[in-house]
């Protein structure tokens, strides 16, 4: 084979895997399924993470069809591990307003609680303000009783607000289930054994993963220990969600978007 020719084979095979990259980004959401026992009435949680609302990819109204398949789902509650924005992005960023317009559709008997996440920093106060108007409960190093679930959620520790036995202490007078609800997985060796229930996101499951090598980077003290789905430590499960958009390039590889639906109940 003549070298033009090997070049042109090449080429088109880097172009089809960029295409395939950028594509996946912005495909919709995997739906992961976690069944979990629990003395309570059957109840269904479902767990986004990492919206990094931001144009073309991560758009205002991809978040919209996500939200019209959360509500196929028929959850209870929603809860949304942080990074409502995009920062630090080829991408351009969509205003907070419009990050976060979407999620006014969503539909839980439960309601809509989250925490923020370090890509949130910046804009702290507007979605302080924002996400109460769309129907979201925002918690940081607080805790919020939510049907039979103590939502604690916890403050990111990327950015240092992360105050987890504040949050406990806020959710221990509610009574009900703990669960603990953190945007990076990393605060788990910090919490407190009773929190049995972790659920987390900020990896993206590594967002470039490559088989077999895996991620290549986790965004993790841990390295791959919280990487990607479902954590078992003794009797904790933490549940880590490649979450739906994506940070830095618009690009994902091995790690489909996704979102978790965790049934609970006796």
């Amino acid at each position: 084979m003549r070298a033009p020719g090997l070049r042109f084979i090449l080429v088109s095979a880097l172009a089809l895997l960029g295409l395939h990259m950028l594509l996946l980004a912005s495909s919709a959401p995997v739906e992961r399924h976690l069944r979990i026992r629990a003395d309570i009435p059957p109840t269904r949680i479902v767990l986004l993470s990492d919206l990094h609302v931001a144009i073309p990819g991560d758009s205002p109204a991809r978040l919209r069809a996500t939200v019209a398949q959360v509500n196929r789902l028929h959850p209870d509650l929603v809860l949304i591990a942080g990074d409502f924005l995009s920062t630090g992005s080829l991408a351009l960023p969509a205003s907070p307003a419009d990050a976060v317009a979407p999620l006014a559709g969503l539909r839980a008997p439960l309601g809509t609680v989250a925490v923020l996440g370090n890509h949130d920093d910046h804009d702290r106060k507007a979605l302080q303000a924002l996400l109460p108007r769309v129907g979201v409960t925002l918690l940081e190093n607080q805790a919020a009783r939510r049907g039979p679930f103590a939502i604690v959620g916890i403050g990111d520790s990327f950015t240092r607000h992360a105050r987890p036995a504040e949050a406990l202490a806020a959710a221990r007078p509610l009574g009900g289930l703990p669960i603990a609800l953190a945007h990076e997985p990393d605060v788990t060796p910090e919490l407190d054994p009773s929190l049995r229930i972790v659920l987390a996101g900020h990896t993206h499951c590594g967002q470039i993963a490559p088989w077999p090598v895996g991620p290549l980077f986790t965004a993790s003290a841990y390295g791959h220990r919280y990487a990607c789905g479902i954590v078992r430590e003794g009797d904790r499960t933490v549940v880590v969600t490649a979450g739906l958009g994506t940070s830095n390039l618009p690009l994902r590889l091995g790690a489909q978007p996704d979102l978790w639906v965790i049934d609970l109940g006796r």
